[in-house]
């Protein structure tokens, strides 16, 4: 009997070819020899069926027909690749073929191409089938994947719970755009000029939105507050330094109304009556009321996960994280690196005992090759297993991207931005085994006339990790010291009830800031961190560790709503802001379907996800709960009459778009 292995995609499987010596002939679709045979999807081969496919009449958008909620869904093979789902059907159903090797991408989304195929192709249940989980795709990674590969019953939660994820995507998806399309198509259309408008809802997309409208509105509301800060010129024999007054309990201005915050007036003439009472007396020192000397450790961050690369792209190189991903992906599939679609930023216990190889192979790197000896010679990398960059308790699927040492003879067949995006990767993984930045830091607390006044010091004198923080393509520096290390050598030397004198007191005017928007990074951290957005401190605590959408996801939702027109992304600069259309969606949802817009809804359905696949709950509670959701919200809408009194929302949202409500509607159209 033969041992059949099928990957999601051709060059994957190519890969496993390689690792398993498999020296036949390649066929149409797959590659076969004497006792195995590996072949490929090409991404997803089977899909959910649309609802014409249940019944033709349900092709038309009715009020009547809606909730859509069937009782058994369908499935159809995609028109474009049929050709290969029927190559994979037959090997899979094969009599020569024992067992089956799933060799699919190691998690959820991997899981679901695979069994979408392996139901619509009807295997029979006496094949054995194992599921290969991987975190590279070195040969190594791979021949180990394959003799410790389970059977794969053992991941049916997660089948269930990727099957889940779907059938929710597709109720939502379905049942709310085209409630609300019918519904509000119309005064939509109308208003912009358009011929036709869908209005396109989903689950994690119009919660996304939701975030980016409520920051442009927050932004637009923010009326700038002025403010006024003391700050003293401190006389030294090494150098003036500032000293910033602060109201601090026990003082004449503790909690004053006069005040903005701690250390601002209102008005600059509360500031300056502050000035003339500091400068009273015949003397014009200060005397030290406390000083603190310590030294401070700053180690290197965590690894990267998706999230945390995506963001760091972003602002780095101003790519898109569908853009990162498309890219980590290929260094993925060059082995390259490790697998990208990760939420931790550790690693495991294991890969921390064979850590060294990876080091090993970044000695290849011309750039790299001193810190990967240094790193080997020190043998540092010894001790990573007790520190914080290993941890299995924050490892799910995979742990953290990492470079594996080895593909490097690929290296010069990708484009700069890949080697840019590798060298960041790199950079972070080695910097975990450097010891942490050492500063020396200063406090001093001065008191002049019962008020006080604060300094703070900060040099760097040991870099430890720093060096590796400065990238070839652009310096990634520390913020520049202000002050000398002779400085705060000479600082360090005062004692407690010690008097400098003080030159002069200024008055800087500041302001506050307005939030800022969201960058395709920051939103991709805001995306997965949902639970920062969530005021409820029982529910945020429920849903800690889940995001909206996932690692695999998140990218392609951001795109789908710029594709959709719902929001701009500035190419430039990466930042996000939404369209007025999308300002129109978003009103036509918090009119109808409120929930949809916040996170706390999208992270607590992502976060029953995730109890599935561990089996907290069961397939069938969470399908109950869904279409129950799905009912109430659908019902409800039918029973609004609220259309018209959109028009103000839109009004609003359109002022500050440049085309008039005239200019955008057609002519011949009436205001409706």
């Amino acid at each position: 009997m033969k041992n059949l292995y099928i990957a999601e995609k051709p060059s994957v499987a190519r890969e496993f070819a390689k690792a398993l010596k498999i020296s036949g002939g390649s066929k149409d679709g797959y590659i076969e020899s004497g006792d195995s045979i590996v072949t490929w999807c090409v991404g997803h081969l089977v899909t959910m069926s649309y609802p014409e496919e249940y019944d033709p009449a349900l092709k038309k958008w009715t009020v009547e027909t809606l909730p859509f909620l069937p009782e058994q869904f369908k499935y159809q093979v995609i028109d474009g690749v049929a050709k290969q789902f029927h190559i994979v059907k037959g090997l899979l159903t094969r009599e020569d073929v024992g067992c089956i090797y799933v060799c699919t991408d190691s998690g959820r989304e991997g899981e679901y191409i695979y069994r979408l195929v392996d139901q619509l192709a009807e295997v029979p249940d006496t094949k054995e089938k194992r599921r290969v989980w991987i975190d590279s795709q070195t040969e190594e990674e791979i021949l180990r994947g394959i003799k410790e590969a389970k059977l794969l019953s053992e991941y049916d939660n997660l089948c269930a719970s990727a099957y889940l994820r779907a059938k929710e995507d597709y109720l939502m998806g379905i049942n709310f755009s085209r409630i609300l399309t019918l519904k509000y198509s119309y005064i939509v259309k109308n208003y912009l000029g358009k011929e036709r408008c869908v209005i396109s809802v989903g689950r994690v997309m119009t919660c996304v939105l939701g975030m980016i409208v409520r920051r442009e509105r927050e932004i637009r509301q923010f009326v700038k507050t002025p403010f006024y800060r003391v700050v003293g010129d401190v006389a030294f024999a090494d150098g003036n330094f500032e000293a910033e007054w602060k109201a601090v309990e026990g003082t004449k201005y503790f909690n004053s109304p006069l005040l903005y915050k701690e250390n601002g007036f209102k008005t600059e003439n509360d500031a300056k009556q502050l000035v003339a009472e500091l400068k009273e007396g015949a003397d014009q020192n200060a005397v030290i009321q406390k000083i603190e000397k310590k030294k401070e450790n700053k180690n290197a961050p965590l690894l990267y996960n998706l999230a945390e690369l995506q963001n760091d792209c972003s602002r780095l190189f101003k790519i898109s994280p569908d853009q990162t991903l498309q890219i980590v992906q290929e260094l993925y599939e060059k082995k390259m690196v490790t697998y990208p679609r990760t939420d931790a930023r550790v690693l495991s216990t294991a890969v921390s005992k064979e850590i060294y190889k990876n080091i090993s192979g970044l000695k290849n790197i011309p750039s790299m090759k001193a810190y990967a000896e240094q790193i080997l010679q020190s043998g540092s990398y010894k001790q990573i297993a007790k520190t914080r960059y290993v941890n299995d308790k924050q490892i799910t699927d995979h742990y953290a991207i990492i470079p594996t040492g080895q593909g490097l003879n690929a290296f010069g067949s990708v484009n700069d931005t890949a080697k840019k995006v590798y060298e960041i990767i790199v950079r972070r993984f080695l910097s975990i085994f450097y010891p942490p930045a050492v500063y020396q830091k200063v406090s001093i607390t001065l008191e002049r006339n019962q008020e006080q006044l604060f300094a703070n010091f900060k040099v760097l004198i040991e870099p430890g990790y720093l060096p590796l923080t400065v990238y070839s393509f652009g310096n990634k520096k520390e913020e520049e010291e202000k002050y000398s290390s002779a400085m705060v050598d000479a600082l360090m030397q005062l004692k407690k009830g010690a008097t400098l004198p003080v030159n002069e007191y200024s008055i800087k005017e500041g302001e506050t800031s307005p939030p800022k928007r969201y960058s395709s990074g920051t939103l991709i951290l805001a995306m997965e961190n949902a639970g920062q957005l969530i005021e409820d401190e029982e529910l945020r605590a429920q849903i800690k560790g889940s995001g909206i959408g996932t690692s695999a996801t998140r990218a392609e939702i951001i795109k789908k709503l710029v594709n959709n027109k719902y929001l701009d992304l500035n190419k430039k600069t990466q930042i996000i802001t939404p369209t007025l259309m999308g300002e129109m969606i978003h009103d036509v949802v918090a009119s109808s379907i409120q929930s949809l817009l916040n996170p706390e809804l999208t992270a607590s359905w992502e976060k029953g996800l995730s109890y599935v696949a561990e089996g907290s709950i069961s397939e069938e509670e969470y399908m109950k709960k869904l279409e129950a959701f799905v009912q109430k919200r659908t019902d409800a809408v039918k029973g609004l009459n609220n259309q018209y009194q959109l028009r103000t929302y839109f009004d609003y949202a359109a002022q500050f778009y440049k085309k008039t409500e005239k200019e955008r509607r057609p002519k011949g159209s009436k205001k409706g």
